[in-house]
C-alpha cells in the first residue's frame, strides 16, 4: 500500500487504508496527504523527522523522491528505525499541476492564522499534523525537511534556505546536507512563514527549505541527481546517522532585503530567464514599483533569488542576498569527507 500512497492520496482514496504493518514498523494515515511511519525498534535518541512534498502543487520531483523511499521502505530494502512524518501539502494544486489554487501555501504557516480558504485551512491542518507528531515523539530531537523545487534556473539548482529564528542550526546539519550533494545555503534575515520556519520557529526544530531543481513535469526530473539526498533521508529514515562532507563545499549567502509588490503595474528589469543567484552590481535597478518606486543595487552587488514578478500585491517578489562565510564549526570534523552510496 505504502507504495501506492502518493496515487491513491491524489485520487481521493487515501483513507481506503488508514493503518498498516510493515517488515520493521508500522503506517497511519491521519488524513489526506499525512502519513506518519513507526518504527517496531531504534535507537531512542534517532530524531522524529518530517518530511513535506508538495506545498506548491507543480512541484514534481519532491513527490517523486517521496515515492521512492516509500517503495523502497514498502520492498523491504530499508528497515524502519526512526518515526516518520510524511505531508504531502497542496493536493487539489498538485492534481492541477499549478503553483497554488487560491493563494501560496508557504506564507501561510502562522499560528494566528486567520484568513479563510483552502490554503489556509490545508495550513492548519498541516501545522496541527506537525504539533501532534511532535508531541507524540517528545524527547527526541526534530527534524524538518521541506522539499521543493524552483521556479527558473539556478546557478546551483540544489539549495537550502534556512529559516530565521531562535533555534540554533547544528553543525553537523551543513555537514549532512553538505554530503547530500546540497550547493548553496541561503540565510533567511527575517520571519517568513514558511512550513520550515513554522517547525523551526514554534518547535525548535532543525529544520530547512530544500529547492531541488527546476519545476518540471511529473517523469520529466533528474532523479540522479538527487541521490545523495535520498541517502541522507534513507538514514534517518532507518534510525541511522547521515553521511558528512566538508561544509565549505557549499557556498553560504544571507538575504540583505526582500523586494515586495506594491503596485499593480510592478515589473521587474531583468529577463525572465535570469537564474537564481545572478549578481547584479551597483547602480542597477531590479524592479519598478509605482508605490514604493525604483530599487536600485546601492553600494554592494546583490544577487537575485526567487524572482517572481506574477506574485499578489504585498508579497515578496525575489530576495536580495550577498554571500556570506561558511558558519564555523569544529575543524577536526570538517574534514570529514564521504562519497556517497550509489
Amino acid at each position: 500500500m505504502l507504495s501506492d500512497w502518493l496515487d491513491l492520496t491524489l485520487d481521493g482514496n487515501a483513507s481506503a487504508r488508514l493503518s498498516g504493518h510493515l517488515a520493521s514498523g508500522s503506517y497511519h494515515c491521519h488524513g489526506p496527504g499525512i502519513l506518519e511511519l513507526l518504527p517496531d525498534s531504534g535507537p531512542i535518541e534517532a530524531p522524529a523527522c518530517v518530511i513535506s512534498a508538495g506545498i506548491h502543487g507543480n512541484e514534481t520531483a519532491p513527490i517523486e523522491l517521496v515515492g521512492e523511499l516509500l517503495a523502497r521502505l514498502e520492498a523491504g530494502q530499508l528497515s524502519l528505525g526512526a518515526p516518520l512524518l510524511i505531508l504531502l501539502g497542496n493536493i487539489p494544486a498538485i492534481r492541477r499541476s499549478q503553483r497554488f489554487i487560491g493563494t501560496n501555501l508557504n506564507r501561510l504557516f502562522q499560528r494566528d492564522l486567520s484568513d479563510a480558504g483552502d490554503e489556509p485551512e490545508r495550513a492548519r491542518t498541516l501545522m496541527a499534523s506537525v504539533d501532534a507528531f511532535y508531541q507524540r515523539h517528545a524527547g527526541r530531537p526534530r527534524l524538518h525537511y521541506d522539499l521543493h523545487t524552483a521556479i527558473r534556473d539556478s546557478r546551483y539548482p540544489r539549495f537550502v534556505v534556512e529559516p530565521f529564528a531562535d533555534a540554533t542550526t547544528e553543525h553537523a546539519q551543513w555537514q549532512w546536507l553538505a554530503a547530500a550533494d546540497m550547493q548553496a545555503v541561503l540565510h533567511q534575515h527575517q520571519h517568513s512563514w514558511t512550513f520550515s520556519h513554522y517547525s523551526k520557529h514554534y518547535h525548535g526544530a532543525q529544520a530547512f527549505t530544500l529547492e531541488l531543481g527546476r519545476v518540471a513535469p511529473f517523469g520529466a526530473n533528474d532523479m540522479a541527481a538527487l541521490r545523495p539526498l535520498r541517502t541522507m533521508l534513507e538514514a534517518l529514515l532507518e534510525g541511522r546517522e547521515p553521511l558528512r562532507s566538508d561544509p565549505r563545499d557549499m557556498a553560504f549567502f544571507r538575504v540583505e532585503q526582500e523586494l515586495m509588490r506594491h503596485a499593480d503595474d510592478f515589473c521587474l528589469c531583468f529577463a525572465d530567464d535570469v537564474a537564481n543567484f545572478t549578481e547584479f552590481t551597483p547602480g542597477t535597478r531590479l524592479a519598478r514599483d509605482a508605490v514604493a518606486g525604483d530599487c536600485v543595487v546601492g553600494e554592494h552587488p546583490l544577487a537575485v533569488v526567487f524572482p517572481n514578478a506574477e506574485v499578489e500585491l504585498g508579497a515578496r517578489a525575489a530576495l536580495l542576498v550577498k554571500a556570506s562565510e561558511a558558519p564555523p564549526g569544529d575543524t577536526a570534523s570538517q574534514k570529514i569527507r564521504a562519497t556517497t552510496q550509489p
